[in-house]
């Protein structure tokens, strides 16, 4: 055995079993993740597909119809509906026999592949070094990606060919290896889109010269070819309407994500706005293309490159849906020397990009300019503001890592502990946090109005039958109380009032109360709770969608008065005044009373003294008194809240194992210094 160990033989084997598990595992992932990006596309084909002929691709349908702007003997501009520069019109009038016979199919999957082809140079000039693992899978994620982007669904949709730009101007800068080659394409970008000519200046500064004379050479060359085959479309595009300023939709609507788009929703008009937007436009263009340069000769072209695109959406007078995908580039950048910092900046990306921004904001007034303008400001904010560490950072490579509490044995022995979530002892970045409960809270309101098929009415036969089957189980039980809690409370004016202010004003501020203490005093339980709480809420959706319930108070034969929302119309199919803005048939299981009742355990757990355990355990008990009093609930609905919120905890302890309590004051620890900081620092 010694000879053996010496030999060095077994370990060769273990190594090489190691290293053949994790090339298994690479793989395994890596085609796992390219079926994903095929399911993304097959589903937007069918998205874009599947309507009516006359309801898709239509502005395609604009360009190439019967009577698109393509078949006019008049100018292209004629109709609207037309926004690209006459040089796009004269690439296109020859495909337009083409695009008619292959309409949909062939403009959907010639798309498709152009996303591909972006996702694969997208992978390809990614900032150096990457590892192997990074290398292999970056391109199927970032196929994905594009295919879940708003503008790539849009361009789909609509049939644009706004994709073509940016593929031009990556392939100029990573594939095509002479620079005036490089720059003629991104010449070419320009002559579709003008503010590409930003690019310009990013090749001129950072000493590709003769690529950005190229690229201007290109630009002036295409758009005087077009100017004398179409000389009246051209004077009417750069002259008449002011480089398309005047084309398409209207300028101030939300779909047009520029600063000249913004400054109009806002209420500026006239010279006035015209100048404060040229000063901004100027403003933008320089800091990001100052900033731009600086990253490029750092080695991080692709940042760069995503940058100047994030620049160029800001300055130019329309910049659409379809023509955002710059922003989209800027995911590259790495933010923050924590390692879980290291995600806010990407997610926050992916999200903006990805979701309607009702999704990312409170429905609240005050909020609609951050709302209308969400995509713009992250676009302003790449260029000029988000902190990217350079490649000469000690934390570019290494950042500070996470801690992680030790393992521990389960509390219950014939209960298993499944090691997915690691016990974190750091706090979590706030901006994330924030981003994620939002969009969960507004996945879960989605959620709850689509498990009656998107409406009330939809729902209202099957939910009041449930109703029925829960008052006959209730009368089996003898717990069916309802009815005269309801109505003795009616007779006691300051009880009324007392529950009805209660069941309105607690359910969302003591649990935000409660996270917000346990992030800033307690985070290592602030993981554990919020876990427990997300697990709750999950399984709770399950039930609004297996099994949609009237509340009492929608139940018209039990004659329960509802004290919150006022007297009902019952003959309406919709009725109650929270309709437009919740499913009114989610009530089993009660989140009303579960999120209480996590309130009350989370404060009587952490709680140091034993008065603040009793008041938390009184919220849930005023909870259920409130919603059972007002109608809003059944007593099960209660029950069922408890259960989901105890599979939470059962869920968490599971996943996580016991809290981390013990080691809670590990996360007061300072943050250690990376090992390339160190050597950096003087000893003496």
């Amino acid at each position: 055995m010694a000879n053996a160990e010496h030999s060095g033989r077994p370990a060769e084997a273990f190594g090489a079993t190691a290293v053949g598990t994790a090339r298994a595992r690479l793989r395994a992932a890596r085609l796992g993740l390219w079926l994903l990006a095929a399911v993304l596309a097959v589903r937007q084909v069918a998205v874009v597909l599947g309507p009516p002929r006359g309801e898709r691709l239509t502005d395609l349908e604009t360009w190439v119809g019967p009577d698109g702007v393509l078949h006019v003997n008049g100018s292209l501009y004629d109709s609207t509906r037309f926004t690209g520069t006459p040089f796009g019109g004269l690439v296109l009038k020859p495909l337009t026999r083409a695009a008619e016979q292959a309409l949909g199919w062939g403009w959907t999957f010639g798309t498709l592949l152009l996303v591909v082809a972006l996702g694969l140079v997208v992978a390809r000039a990614l900032p150096q070094p990457v590892s192997r693992r990074t290398s292999l899978l970056a391109a199927p994620v970032a196929i994905s990606v594009l295919m879940l982007s708003l503008p790539v669904r849009n361009t789909l949709y609509l049939g644009q060919t706004s994709i073509i730009p940016v593929l031009l101007v990556l392939l100029g800068c990573f594939v095509v290896r002479g620079r005036k080659a490089g720059g003629a394409l991104i010449g070419l970008a320009a002559a579709l889109q003008p503010t590409v000519l930003l690019f310009a200046a990013l090749l001129w500064f950072t000493g590709r010269r003769r690529a950005a004379a190229a690229t201007g050479m290109t630009f002036a060359g295409v758009t005087a070819l077009a100017w004398a085959a179409m000389p009246h479309d051209s004077y009417t595009y750069w002259v008449h309407h002011m480089a398309g300023v005047g084309l398409g939709g209207k300028a101030d609507a939300l779909a047009n994500q520029s600063l000249h788009g913004a400054l109009l929703r806002v209420g500026l008009t006239g010279p006035l706005e015209i100048g404060l937007f040229l000063a901004l436009g100027a403003a933008v263009a320089a800091l990001g293309v100052r900033r731009a340069v600086r990253y490029a000769r750092d080695g991080q072209l692709l940042l760069a490159v995503a940058l100047t695109g994030c620049a160029a959406i800001a300055v130019s007078p329309t910049t659409w849906q379809h023509q955002l995908l710059w922003v989209l580039l800027a995911v590259v950048g790495r933010v923050g020397r924590r390692a879980s910092d290291r995600y806010v900046w990407p997610v926050a990306v992916v999200l903006v990009m990805t979701l309607p921004a009702k999704m990312m904001l409170p429905n609240m007034p005050a909020l609609y300019p951050l709302r209308d303008n969400a995509v713009l400001l992250a676009a302003v904010a790449a260029a000029t503001a988000i902190p990217f560490l350079p490649r000469t950072s000690p934390y570019y490579r290494f950042p500070v890592p996470t801690e992680y509490a030790e393992p521990v044995p389960a509390r219950w022995k014939h209960v298993p502990l499944l090691p997915f979530l690691k016990r974190v002892l750091t706090r979590p970045n706030l901006l994330l946090e924030l981003l994620l409960i939002r969009v969960t809270y507004a996945a879960y309101q989605q959620v709850r109005l689509a498990a009656t098929g998107g409406s009330n009415s939809a729902g209202r036969v099957r939910a009041e039958a449930h109703g029925q089957e829960i008052l006959d189980l209730e009368r089996f039980l003898h717990i069916d109380i309802e009815h005269a809690a309801n109505h003795w409370v009616v007779g006691v004016d300051w009880l009324r009032n007392f529950f009805d202010f209660y069941y309105e004003s607690f359910h969302f501020v003591v649990p935000l109360t409660v996270l917000a203490v346990l992030y800033w005093r307690r985070p290592v339980d602030y993981r554990w709770a919020r876990s427990a709480l997300g697990f709750a809420t999950l399984l709770a959706l399950v039930g609004f969608w297996l099994y949609p319930l009237a509340p009492p108070r929608l139940m018209p034969a039990l004659g329960i008065i509802d004290t919150v929302h006022g007297v009902q119309d019952f003959s309406k199919p919709d009725y109650g005044t929270l309709t437009a803005l919740t499913n009114q048939y989610a009530a089993m299981p009660s989140l009303h009373f579960g999120w209480s009742l996590w309130c009350g355990l989370v404060v009587a757990i952490v709680a140091p003294k034993w008065w603040m355990k009793a008041l938390g355990l009184l919220h849930p008990f005023f909870t259920v008194s409130a919603i059972v009093a007002t109608g809003n609930h059944w007593v099960l609905d209660a029950a069922g809240g408890a259960a989901v919120v105890l599979a939470g905890f059962g869920l968490a302890y599971v996943l996580m194992g016991p809290r981390a309590g013990a080691a809670a004051k590990a996360a007061q620890r300072p943050e250690p210094v990376p090992a390339a900081e160190k050597e950096s620092t003087p000893s003496g």
